[in-house]
């Protein structure tokens, strides 16, 4: 009797994998077998205590054991848990800026930008990891959606990713590497300076005008986009990093600098 359910068992599987993302979840389960929906939890559920799928986030699950199905192993690019686990959100930071050519340095956790509740900022999923941060959903702008596999998986631009890691360095694995990546992007043919000035206003963060100038003034073919920011810093005084210590004062900023800058 078990000989004739494995293989029906392992034909609905095949099913529900070939009509579904590279993420598996309830509905696709529930359109791909002509179940309703609890119905097709149950059998999800069931399946991963089998050992054949792995519950990643909230109704979602992707194939493990795959080789006797002769389908791919889905996490050759763990990019695709992201809207699975973390939407609404985007990738943003470190991960953003080498995959738009900013960096060669690879980052091992993936840098995700969420509007969810986070309790816990570094989170391992499916032997991926990642690092999360929190933003308003309202603030999700700058982004654009690409094609990993049969997952769209959302991205910050490449003026974000640049905005973003000025709003909050560490984003940027800290202050050297992003301004190691604003020189490449200030060389990279999609610059777009009005763009870096949009976002760096909707942000709303004056920290970011007064980094993004002195960083530009101090590169060449920037003189401009320096002079743009000084028209817009805001009073007060502000960290190059708030992670270093800054005991220097750039007044024509407002901005404190390390020493070996």
């Amino acid at each position: 009797m078990r000989e004739h359910r494995f293989p029906a068992r392992i034909g609905r599987m095949v099913t529900v994998i070939k009509a579904s993302g590279d993420v598996i979840h309830i509905g696709d389960a529930s359109a791909a077998l002509s179940m309703d929906r609890a119905e097709a939890a149950k059998l999800l559920s069931r399946w991963t205590h089998q050992g054949w799928l792995r519950r990643v986030g909230p109704g979602a699950y992707v194939p493990i054991s795959l080789d006797s199905l002769g389908i791919e192993q889905v996490l050759t690019d763990p990019w695709v848990l992201v809207p699975a686990l973390f939407s609404p959100g985007y990738i943003g930071g470190w991960t953003a800026a080498h995959n738009w050519g900013l960096t060669e340095q690879l980052f091992r956790p993936i840098l995700v930008m969420t509007a969810q509740a986070i309790r816990e900022r570094r989170q391992t999923r499916h032997g991926v990891h990642f690092v999360l941060r929190h933003i308003k959903e309202s603030n999700m702008f700058g982004t654009k959606t690409i094609w990993r596999r049969r997952t769209k998986v959302v991205i910050a631009d490449v003026h974000r990713t640049i905005v973003d890691m000025l709003d909050e360095p560490a984003l940027g694995g800290g202050i050297q590497h992003a301004s190691d990546c604003l020189t490449a992007y200030l060389k990279h043919t999609d610059r777009n300076d009005t763009a870096l000035i949009e976002y760096a206003q909707r942000i709303r963060n004056g920290a970011v005008f007064k980094r993004l100038g002195f960083l530009s003034e101090r590169s060449v073919g920037a003189s401009r986009l320096a002079e743009k920011c000084l028209s817009k810093i805001t009073q007060g005084n502000s960290k190059l990093d708030p992670a270093l210590e800054c005991p220097r004062l750039i007044s024509r900023w407002n901005l404190w600098i390390p020493k070996a800058w």
